[in-house]
């Protein structure tokens, strides 16, 4: 049974009118990588401040590692970035490292280890305003790495980097998790969720939309795009097909979403018997992007 390193009952935090997180509720298991995602304003990264004891909760109630232990005590295990990376400019990257280590209160024997895995040995005696907004990026990981962190989080990782900025982070979370470490990141973008997360919890205006596994939420039966010139006609035995839970009218073409298997020739022969010929079947797979579209527009 994996072992709990975060667990958030029924937070609430508001800012006067505000009510930025909203009875929120989930839980970080060891060994995964868990995004948090959701439009800017949703709720993101007030959740982590909350949990990094930087933002006051308004009620609710969170816990590290199975509340073993005082949130002080835990956040020693923890490694964070939740603003843009803040080092001096005049020093290289090992001297800002060292100085973390010093403020921390942690041994140095780590920096050489961080800078390698973060791909910056080389530049290590490079100035930090040397470096590209990525590299001050990845810099950044490694320091927050230097106490070897039981979970290291993540404020929108990939912000404002180009796409090889993008790419380099991304393998770099990959890599890290592949090595232990749990990971929570809080992102508005879909594919970065898609391609590093094995779990996610979606937000919107402070609420949870959905809670778990990135493959589950994907793993649909998918949906039949199809056209045809008797198109009320195909839209209303759509409606009434029991395979059937949502259908789209959007414009020439009809979006049928399934909720159990069915193959395209069983479909096309079922519409000929009702004299409803097609011009255009194509089944397709849900992309995470189409069930996020699903939830966000289900939830009013």
């Amino acid at each position: 049974m994996p072992s709990t390193i975060l667990t958030v009952n029924n937070l609430n935090k508001k800012f006067s009118s505000i009510h930025a997180v909203k009875n929120l509720s989930f839980t970080i298991e060891k060994g995964n990588v868990y995004g948090i995602l959701g439009p800017n304003g949703s709720g993101k990264s007030t959740t982590l401040g909350i949990v990094l004891n930087v933002v006051n909760k308004t009620s609710g109630d969170f816990f590290w590692f199975n509340n073993s232990i005082s949130t002080h005590n835990a956040l020693k295990k923890v490694g964070a970035i939740i603003e843009h990376p803040n080092f001096y400019p005049y020093m290289t990257a090992e001297e800002n490292l060292k100085l973390v280590c010093k403020i921390k209160g942690i041994p140095t024997a780590k920096i050489i280890e961080k800078l390698t895995l973060v791909g910056l040995i080389e530049r290590k005696d490079s100035k930090f305003r040397s470096f590209s907004l990525g590299m001050k990026q990845r810099l950044a990981i490694a320091s927050a790495l230097l106490n070897d962190p039981e979970i290291l989080i993540l404020d929108e990782p990939t912000n404002g980097l180009d796409p090889q900025g993008i790419h380099q982070i991304r393998s770099l979370i990959t890599k890290i998790a592949a090595e232990g470490t749990t990971i929570l990141l809080a992102s508005h973008l879909l594919d970065e969720v898609e391609k590093v997360c094995s779990h996610v919890v979606i937000l919107r205006n402070g609420q949870k939309l959905y809670d778990g596994r990135v493959d589950q939420l994907i793993a649909s039966n998918g949906f039949f795009e199809v056209m045809s010139t008797q198109k009320n006609k195909l839209i209303d035995f759509l409606k009434n097909h029991d395979a059937f839970n949502t259908v789209k009218d959007e414009g020439d073409i009809i979006k049928a979403f399934l909720n159990t298997n069915l193959e395209a020739e069983i479909l096309n022969k079922q519409l000929l018997e009702q004299d409803i010929p097609l011009s255009h079947l194509v089944k397709r797979k849900e992309s995470l992007e189409e069930q996020f579209l699903q939830l966000t527009n289900n939830k009013k």
